[in-house]
Order: structure tokens, then C-alpha cells, then sequence
């Protein structure tokens, strides 16, 4: 039996474990990196290395990030959560000072790396963004789901890693979740992709994701299931930061 498509929303990132909101993921995270700073400011230095996970809608990244925290004892900041953060929401005014202050030339320095070959003017929303990815890093060992945090940290921070699949393989996979018709979840991934597609436009003036970007490109059709990604992907975040956690 199949849901009525008219009262469901996908909403990339979903999926069945139960979460709590986004709104109260970020306002925790917000508190981390406020309590953090209060004591000690942090410098790049002092950043623990990042998983940064690049993705296809539907693919399944977040379960993915899920099942690496629970291997590195890192904590999840999905697309929904740096949103949150970047839009500023429950944020005081001299933390949004501070905030602003600490990571301004960061922001100039990133853009002037990105588009020094382009005309480009970056929004007040795209330097919130760069702000918010910067800070979550910097307030705790965390794993990016999407929102080009690959693109903003400094690359040998980072493990990019970037998951592709088929277009049948994410109708099914949205279906099955959603329990909706394969036409009505194809429907959603397409206006989810064209979403996707605007955002990158809009804030990194990029028209697609690029191999070359990435430590490694996962192509999910080939794998039985999710653990298996996660495995390849802790291996080699160990190989490349070898003080990496994990279990």
C-alpha cells in the first residue's frame, strides 16, 4: 500500500532513524562552540580532520555519516543543521560579532581562491555559509553532509569523498522509504536536483561537482549496503590522518 504523494515531502536527508530536529541539533552545536570559545579560542592548527560527504540526492549520505560517527565519535552536521547555523537563527548579538569577526578574512580568502579567474560577487547568505561550516569545524570533530564543505575547509583537513549512483537506484531507494509510487519519488528527486543545482550556482558559481575535487568517488549500485561505503571511507580516513579515532 503506497502513501498519498500529496501529503508527503522528501526532504534530502531523510530517512527511518528518528533524529532530533535540526533546529536543535545546531542550537546545541551553537552552544558547544560558544563554550569552547569563551575558554580558548582555536586556531586551523587545532581543527580535528573532517569527513566531508558529497552526494547525489537519495543516495543515503546522512545514514552513511550516522553509521561513520558511530565508528569515529564524531558528531553529523547535515544540510539542515549548517543552514540553521548560517541563517543565524538563536544566535545573540555579540556571538553573531564575534562569529562575523573571527571568520571574515577566512571568507575573503576563500572566495578570492574560487573565483579569481571569474567575476564574482558572493552573497551575505554564501558568507554565513562559509562562517557556520568553518565554525562547526573548528567547535568539534564533525562529518559534512553536503553544502560544498569540501569546497570551504582547507583541503588537507579534509576527507572528500563523494557518492554517486543511478537515478533508479535513488527512485527506488526514496519509494521503498516513502512508500510512494517509483513516478512520484522521481518527481521529488527532480525537484530535489534542480534545487541542488541552483544552490551550487548561486553560492559557489559551480555548475557540477567535479572527481578531481574528491579523495575518492563511491559508486553506491555497486555496494549491497551502506556499511560497506562506510567501512571504505573509514579505512581510508585512517590512511590519511593516521591520529584518526575509531573503532
Amino acid at each position: 500500500m503506497t502513501i498519498n504523494p500529496a501529503n508527503i515531502k522528501y526532504v534530502p536527508g531523510m530517512y527511518a532513524k528518528k533524529r532530533p530536529s535540526a533546529s536543535q541539533m545546531a542550537n546545541n552545536y551553537i552552544r558547544d562552540w560558544q563554550t569552547r570559545h569563551k575558554k580558548k579560542g582555536l586556531t586551523p592548527a587545532q581543527r580535528q580532520p573532517a569527513i566531508c560527504l558529497s552526494r547525489k540526492i537519495g543516495v543515503g549520505a546522512l545514514e552513511l555519516a550516522d553509521l561513520l560517527a558511530e565508528r569515529l565519535g564524531y558528531r553529523v552536521a547535515d544540510r539542515e543543521i549548517i543552514e540553521h547555523i548560517a541563517n543565524k537563527a538563536d544566535l545573540s548579538e555579540p556571538t553573531v560579532a564575534y562569529y562575523d569577526e573571527r571568520y571574515a578574512d577566512r571568507v575573503d580568502e576563500l572566495m578570492s581562491f574560487l573565483f579569481r579567474a571569474k567575476a564574482f560577487v558572493m552573497s551575505d547568505y554564501a558568507r554565513n555559509l562559509v562562517s557556520a561550516i568553518f565554525s562547526l569545524a573548528d567547535s568539534a570533530p564533525t562529518i559534512f553532509v553536503g553544502r560544498g564543505a569540501h569546497l570551504v575547509l582547507p583541503r588537507e583537513s579534509v576527507l572528500a569523498v563523494r557518492l554517486i549512483c543511478a537515478k533508479s537506484y535513488r527512485v527506488a531507494r526514496l519509494a521503498r522509504m516513502l512508500q510512494i509510487e517509483p513516478e512520484f519519488a522521481a518527481k521529488e528527486l527532480d525537484q530535489a536536483d534542480k534545487l541542488q543545482r541552483n544552490f551550487f550556482k548561486k553560492v559557489y558559481n559551480a555548475k557540477d561537482a567535479s572527481p578531481y575535487e574528491f579523495d575518492m568517488v563511491i559508486n553506491c549500485d555497486h555496494l549491497p549496503e551502506l556499511s560497506c561505503a562506510a567501512d571504505i571511507i573509514h579505512t581510508a580516513f585512517k590512511c590519511k590522518f593516521e591520529d584518526a579515532p575509531g573503532k
